[in-house]
């Protein structure tokens, strides 16, 4: 299984809906939640190169971006390539 991360903020649609994306690939994932860890808001801000918008993925340490990102990359079809 690859190494899937989400920062994430409370009642983010977006959020939920990559988390719904990923879930219906069978696909699990660590969720760093920054409402309930604000702390590690500069760690999200350090590896997504500033990015400050909620979701950021990251699929083996590569930044995938937002949810637009994460559900192009499906329809493209290149998600199935970096989750196996």
């Amino acid at each position: 299984m690859p190494k899937i991360e989400i920062y994430t903020k409370d009642f983010c649609p977006y959020c939920k809906m990559a988390k719904d994306l990923l879930a219906s690939l069978g696909q699990n994932w660590e969720e760093i939640d920054l409402t309930v860890h604000p702390d590690r808001t500069q760690e999200m801000l350090d590896r997504s190169g500033g990015r400050t918008t909620v979701p950021e993925i990251f699929i083996n340490d590569e930044l995938i971006g937002g949810y637009d990102d994460l559900a192009a990359l499906h329809s493209s079809g290149q998600l199935n390539d970096k989750l196996s």
